[in-house]
Formats: structure tokens, sequence, C-alpha cells
């Protein structure tokens, strides 16, 4: 099959959505796919960063019109609101490729938690974010689903939001989960010293930005980084538009315990098991996750999680088997989760073995090959909407 799978944003294989797009076409080639990759990197320089998010459906309308007339093209795998614009002009049209519609995390339910963070004063939006992230955009995310073939979610609550407030068919809506490269799977599962007084380490894993819970997390952390001095904790990838220099985070570190908080805002996504060498709970405070790769590439390096229960985490781990599930926005339960596992050596030790079992299924060459059942069951029914 000749495969188009575009992402809304800038083309860094260490991140996010466009990591999982990246990983994902790689598996497709290695099956004998013919895959093609389009991002907002693929738009003019001289458009500012905005213009090319917000123009970007256009571009892509352009690029699916080009490869159907050059190479043709059998699938249109494309992130949410990427293809509204396409598709609403050619979902009528017998021989067209299947049009895909990629969610990475409902952006519904991300625009609803803002507006919590709002009122609660931890996030204040521009009048920009009104006028087109809450209000155009969505309409544009909900178009594509509408006007797709198949729906791809990663989560059961995303799942019954488009189904039942989006309106779209049951029958076109589907979960497949996000994997982790090879490189994390089965890897040495390192001991852990069980005397009460041994390091302790603690791993935040993604951007400082307030949808990863950093109002609820840091104030836990600085109160038991003052109680337990063999406590230490590291951040990675912290950077992004909002939080571009580590002082940002050090500041938010009483000065008595900054010696022992580490950031590196950036790293290359492959070096991640090296990083966490040493490590041992993952701290994964966010308050809206479609999915978490970074909290399943955590598990199989050996991390116990300490997780919120928001839709992605729920789909991947169990609370008291293979993590702690705790409520979002509360800095007390952190408090708490990250006290039990620092004073119960066992219970760490057990939450970490089989934390690392479950990741060991995450494999994507597994879960391409789900992609591609789904995509040859959907090209079934193409047009019956």
């Amino acid at each position: 099959m000749k495969i188009l799978l575009t992402c809304h944003y800038n083309f860094d294989t260490n991140a996010g959505a466009a990591g999982v797009t990246w990983r994902l076409g790689q598996e497709y080639e290695k099956l004998g796919h013919q895959v093609y990759f389009y991002s907002i990197d693929d738009l003019p320089n001289k458009l500012h960063r905005l213009a090319k998010f917000a123009a970007f459906p256009e571009f892509v309308t352009y690029k699916i019109e080009n490869l159907s007339k050059e190479q043709g093209i059998d699938i249109v795998d494309a992130s949410t609101g990427d293809a509204w614009l396409w598709g609403f002009s050619q979902n009528k049209k017998k021989n067209r490729p299947l049009l895909v519609a990629r969610c990475h995390g409902l952006e519904h339910i991300e625009h609803e938690e803002y507006l919590q963070e709002a009122e609660q004063g931890n996030l204040k939006l521009s009048w920009k974010y009104g006028l087109y992230r809450g209000s155009i955009r969505l309409w544009e995310v909900t178009t594509s689903m509408r006007n797709s073939d198949l729906v791809l979610l990663l989560n059961s609550c995303d799942a019954k939001y488009v189904i039942e407030k989006l309106k779209v068919k049951r029958e076109r809506v589907a979960i497949v989960p996000n994997g982790i490269a090879d490189r994390f799977l089965n890897l040495p599962f390192e001991s852990i010293a069980t005397t009460d007084n041994s390091v302790i380490r603690i791993a935040q894993i993604g951007t400082y930005i307030p949808r990863k819970g950093i109002y609820y997390s840091v104030p836990a952390l600085n109160k038991i980084l003052a109680r337990y001095p063999q406590v230490e904790v590291s951040f990675f990838g912290t950077k992004c538009f909002e939080c571009p220099d580590p002082a940002q985070v050090y500041a938010d570190f009483d000065p008595r315990v900054r010696d022992r908080v580490k950031v590196i805002p950036y790293y290359n996504n492959e070096t991640l098991p090296e990083l966490l060498k040493g490590h041992h709970i993952k701290l994964f405070s966010t308050i809206s996750e479609g999915f978490g790769v970074a909290l399943i590439e955590a598990m199989a390096c050996g991390l116990a999680p300490i997780t919120t229960a928001t839709p992605g985490p729920l789909e991947i781990v169990r609370d008291g088997y293979d993590a702690i599930v705790i409520p979002p926005r509360n800095s007390q339960a952190i408090e708490e989760a990250l006290e039990l596992l620092i004073t119960n050596r066992s219970f760490l030790v057990q939450l970490r073995r089989n934390a690392y079992t479950t990741a060991q299924s995450y494999s994507w060459a597994k879960i391409a090959q789900r992609n591609l059942s789904l995509y040859e069951q959907a090209c079934l029914g193409k047009g019956d909407r």
C-alpha cells in the first residue's frame, strides 16, 4: 500500500505525536509499504508558526491531490484536523484514498481541562485561544472525524466522547494504542537497594507545561525533597515554547533542595534508557493525556509509575498492580503516593517489576499490524456512512 501520514507538528521524531507518526511509518516500511510523511516542517519557512498551523489543512489538501495524480495513494492517515478540508470535498467520491483521522489525544477534552485550569487561576488563556484553538480548531477536528472512513483513538474515554457528543458513527471508530521502540523492550531489570537511606530517584518526563500537571507536582516534590534528603528528582524533555530555559524549572524549587533537582531540557529518545538508569519512580501528574508513551517507556526501564487517573494512563496500568493511580489536580495525593513508595521498598519493587512486565506488550511491530488490519477492514466499507 501507499500511505500518506500527516502530522500538524514540527517533525521532531523524539517528541510526542511526531515521534509516534515516524515510528509507525517506519514499521509500515519494514512490512513493504511505501510511506510518505507530511508535517508543518514541509510548509514555506516564510510563514509564521501560527499561520502554518492554521493553514496546514489547505497544504494537506494540495499534497493529497498531487500525490494522487503523480504516485497514486491508497491511505491518507491524518492527525485529526489535518485533512478536514480534503475530506469535506471528497467524501462522496468512490475512487479516492481511504481517509483515516488519527487522534493523538482528543482536543475537545484537552480544551475542557484548559478551561478548568483557567478557572482555578493556573492558566491564562489569551484572546487568541478563544478565537481559534477553543473554537474553530475544535470544529475542524470534529469535521475531520465526521468525514473520515476510519477514526483511530487512543482510549475508550475519547471514543465515547467522539461517538456520543461528536456524533461519529460507532462502526467507524476504533481504539488502537501507541507503541515503544524495540530498544525499550527486554532491557535488563535494575535491582534496588533495600535500606531506608539509599538514594531514590524520581523522573518526570515531558514538557514543563500546565497540562503536564506541574502546578500540582512541583509543590509535592518540594515537600518530599525537604523531608527526605536521600531523594533526587530529574526532569527530562522540559523544553517547549512556554519553557525554553531550565532556569524556569529550578526557580520553582526551594533553594535548599535545588542541588537534588536535575533538568535535561532536551534528549534524543534513543538515549532515554541510559538517562533513566538509577531512577525508580516515574511521576506522571498530567491533567489531560490521550495515551502516554513516555509512561510506558519509563515502565519498560523499570520505573514504578505514579499517574493521574486520566484517560490514556487508565488504558495502560492498574492501580496497586503496576502503578499508583491518583486523582488529577491533587498535590497532596502526589505527595502521599511518593512517600508510600519511598518508605515501602518492597511495594516499590513489586510495582517496578509489574510495570516492567506490562510494558513489554507495547511493541510497534504488533501495533503496526493492528493498524493495517483496521485499514483493510475500513476499505471494505469505504463510503458507507
